[in-house]
């Protein structure tokens, strides 16, 4: 380590330019699916509440508080294009997701999608024709909370009251989760005569690395309060109230955004990347990325901080 910080050192005093034309290539490349920056853009939905609370964070609020935060038709759209733009924003490094109202949510707006399925079958009797037209659904509700997930900023959900049914799949594809003393999670599905098909059957089980208390949870619909939830590592604190929480779930944010976007996205990344793959293949994924990454110049930014014992100051990403 050492020998590394002085070759660091050395090299602060010299050009970079041929390795950051490198990162940027590989920036560039990816640039997440391929979407553009949109920094100067708005952030307008019926369904969300965008707000910034510091510097690089965001906080994205469900705001149905008068439907309980249900999850209706145009909410799913929604989550897909604010977290895409959100994974592109450079004034955003960390996202708070919330809820207004009295509770985080109800999980889906039931008589939305009862409505949609009687549409379905008034348009054909088919039984295939609608299977068909559910295999285009359902993979765009899933990639509703997938973008969550995808989006390289860190997501820290912060949970008040009640968390049922989608929202368990929303926040299970969440980085950090918190609640308050009073949030109860529930996999609900079961009740509803349906298996959770938008995340919680393959995100669920690895956050808390329990499969029989998952197999309880999802077979048994049964409530779980904050106290197991911590227990079980599907929540990593708990609060006495909401604001408390949310203002400490602001705080972890604003620490997050003060350290490198490189190196906390990368973190990201490659955490995703090793929970779906072997650790061979996990060490070889990021031996490729830090071929880049550590070319960047935040590195030599973090160092040369550290040794001058002042605060590091990142350019955005």
């Amino acid at each position: 380590m050492a020998l590394l910080i002085r070759s660091l050192c050395r090299s602060m005093k010299q050009p970079h330019k041929q390795g950051l034309s490198v990162f940027r290539g590989v920036v560039e490349g990816r640039r997440f699916a391929g979407l553009t920056s949109t920094s100067d853009d708005g952030y307008n939905f019926e369904t969300l509440a965008i707000s910034k609370p510091r510097e690089f964070v965001i906080q994205v609020d469900i705001n149905r508080p008068e439907k309980r935060n249900a999850m209706n038709l145009k909410f799913w759209s929604e989550m897909v294009e604010c977290f895409d733009k959100l994974a592109v924003d450079e004034d955003c490094r960390t996202v708070v997701l919330s809820g207004n109202g009295a509770m985080f949510t109800a999980g889906m707006d039931l008589q939305d999608f009862a409505q949609l399925l009687m549409k379905r079958r008034e348009e054909t009797s088919d039984p295939g024709r609608q299977a068909f037209a559910l295999n285009r659904l359902i993979p765009k509700l899933q990639d509703s909370f997938t973008a969550i997930e995808r989006c390289p900023k860190p997501v820290i959900a912060a949970v008040h009251s009640a968390c049922i049914g989608g929202g368990v799949d929303m926040v299970s594809a969440c980085d950090i989760r918190i609640c308050t003393t009073d949030a109860w999670f529930q996999i609900k599905e079961v009740d509803l005569g349906i298996a959770a098909d938008v995340g919680t059957l393959q995100r669920f089980p690895k956050v808390i690395g329990n499969d029989s208390l998952v197999r309880e949870l999802v077979y048994t619909a049964r409530k779980f309060l904050s106290d197991e939830a911590k227990e079980c590592g599907f929540v990593s604190r708990v609060f006495k109230n909401k604001e408390t929480m949310v203002e400490n779930a602001i705080e972890l944010a604003a620490t997050i955004a003060e350290k490198s976007p490189m190196a906390v996205q990368g973190s990201k990344k490659c955490l995703v990347y090793s929970r779906d793959h072997s650790v061979g293949e996990g060490l070889e994924y990021m031996n490729l990325w830090n071929q880049s990454m550590l070319q960047s110049e935040d590195m030599l930014t973090a160092v040369q901080s550290m040794m001058e014992k002042k605060k590091p100051v990142f350019k955005k990403l």
